[in-house]
């Protein structure tokens, strides 16, 4: 089983990537398109489902055209996937309800605020390790069932679907045969009990969702089914074998199969995730407890997680909305050019603050301008406030599971940024390390879907597999890291809650 290839399919919030790899956990083939994203209104973020299956389909063909690799010789299909975000559809048909509600959308806030004041924020985190924030999957599914006329009546009668996007890929590249979604994206749902392993009536009874338009519930890494070829490539169906939620999957990625290792991925935002082993750990850091993944027949494994809703797309914002810069990576060389942010902060709160404050209210502030201030200072403040954001997740991970960190991998497109990562380790004061594949998300997926193929033997042969490629060592003294991090926090409180007076 050792000859062939694993294809991966990383659907993520501004893009589809594939990739195609060995058996060696070696990337043979690459490709990716950007898909629309759609803003109606103010904190509403919106994709269209149909073009995200057009934009797949596009990029497979395009990785294993470039790769010259015969489809046949594909041995499975790993997903991962932005999670979250909402998407409705016919069953019988498979046409999309609408748009997707995207994981960043912030239309539910107030629904939210309702939530809290009854008093339910500790029941909702006893069953689904969650905190209530528009961000989950459950109170958009609600707004579409409450906003979308007659949809709730059709989802009693079984006759629409809801997943997330690993279920809408799914349901799609099998040729609407499969309605399935994994442990990992089925936490994220604010619908499921994570450790009854299953969907909670309370919390369906609670946002009045039909149970007649939920997924199975199935391990990450289990044969699901097969592609439908007269859809797909090939002369044969290609089984579907391995799902995780693209923070999860690059957990599995880096190799942190062990309670205490922890990742950070920088993405559209940055997701910092500590394995916790068999245990769910109760958060009182208003962290999320989150289910990492389910092996086969094994038992589910855990993590604790701090989900920091905007860093790469800050970056994104300087380049579409200021027109700052033409390409990310000029971020790194501004940067480079100042020595120091010589006072200026930027908190990227552009759709509220994640953990561990989680205020839907927050908004985006650039402080500290003086008449000296250059593109320098304010892309430095950039790439700094994604290093800050992430040691307020560590902290509050550490004082929750009581585990001090001794290391922090990280991948993710940002983690190849040398300026970023230097800082990171400075600000945390411990080293930080980057893998020679940083595409650990795909390749989490990869590996899911090969073990449940016996592509690979076990999760022991995939972590021999993780290579490092650079090792950050704190560089910064401790009393200019304490009080860079404290004005930092200064700068935060000074941006929360400025939304509340909005209509």
């Amino acid at each position: 089983m050792q000859d062939g290839f694993i294809l991966s399919i990383d659907q993520g919030t501004t893009g589809s990537t594939v990739l195609v790899f060995d058996h060696a956990g070696q990337v043979r083939a690459r490709a990716y398109s950007e898909f629309t994203q759609h803003y109606p209104r103010p904190g509403w973020v919106e994709h269209d489902p149909e073009e995200i299956i057009v934009v797949t389909m596009k990029v497979i063909a395009d990785a294993l055209r470039k790769g010259d690799i015969d489809p046949d010789r594909v041995r499975a299909i790993g997903i991962t996937n932005q999670r979250e975000t909402v998407v409705v559809w016919d069953r019988a048909s498979g046409e999309p309800v609408g748009r997707a509600i995207v994981w960043q959308d912030r239309r539910t806030a107030r629904y939210c605020d309702e939530l809290k004041a009854r008093g339910l924020e500790s029941m909702i985190q006893a069953r689904t390790g969650l905190v209530i924030d528009p961000y989950f999957s459950g109170t958009k599914l609600k707004w579409m069932l409450d906003n979308t006329p007659g949809l709730r009546q059709r989802a009693e009668r079984g006759e629409v679907c809801f997943g997330t996007i690993d279920s809408w890929l799914v349901y799609r590249l099998t040729g609407c045969r499969v309605h399935i979604t994994d442990y990992s994206n089925a936490s994220r749902t604010l619908l499921y009990n994570i450790r009854d392993l299953q969907w909670d009536p309370e919390m369906l009874e609670l946002l009045d969702i039909p149970a007649a338009m939920l997924p199975a519930v199935r391990p990450s890494s289990e044969v699901y089914g097969e592609t439908d070829p007269r859809l797909f490539f090939g002369t044969r169906g290609i089984p579907v074998a391995g799902i995780a939620g693209d923070q999860q999957a690059a957990l599995f990625g880096q190799a942190c199969h062990s309670p205490g290792m922890a990742k950070n991925t920088y993405g559209t935002g940055s997701f910092v995730l500590m394995n916790t082993g068999t245990e769910a750990v109760t958060s009182n850091e208003k962290l999320l407890t989150t289910i990492a993944w389910g092996v086969g027949d094994e038992p589910v494994e855990y993590a604790l997680e701090g989900a920091i809703f905007v860093t790469g797309s800050a970056v994104q914002w300087l380049r579409d909305g200021l027109g700052l810069i033409g390409h990310a990576a000029e971020t790194r060389e501004l940067a480079r050019g100042v020595p120091e942010n010589e006072g200026v902060y930027f908190v990227p709160a552009l759709v509220g603050l994640g953990a561990p404050h989680w205020d839907p209210y927050a908004r985006g502030l650039l402080i500290g301008i003086t008449r000296g201030t250059g593109k320098g200072h304010i892309a430095r403040a950039v790439l700094e406030s994604m290093a800050y954001q992430t040691r307020d997740v560590i902290e509050a991970m550490q004082r929750d599971s009581g585990i001090t960190l001794k290391e922090l991998r990280c991948d993710g497109g940002a983690s190849v940024n040398s300026v970023l990562m230097q800082f990171q380790s400075d600000i945390l004061g411990v080293n930080v390390e980057v893998p020679s594949i940083v595409e650990t998300t795909a390749l989490g997926a990869a590996y899911l879907a090969g073990l449940a193929v016996g592509f690979w033997e076990s999760k022991a042969e995939i972590a021999e597999k993780w290579a490092l490629d650079v090792r950050y060592h704190p560089r910064l003294d401790a009393a200019t890291r304490e009080r860079l991090f404290n004005r930092w926090h200064k700068a935060v409180e000074l941006a929360k809650g400025w939304a509340l007076d909005d209509d």
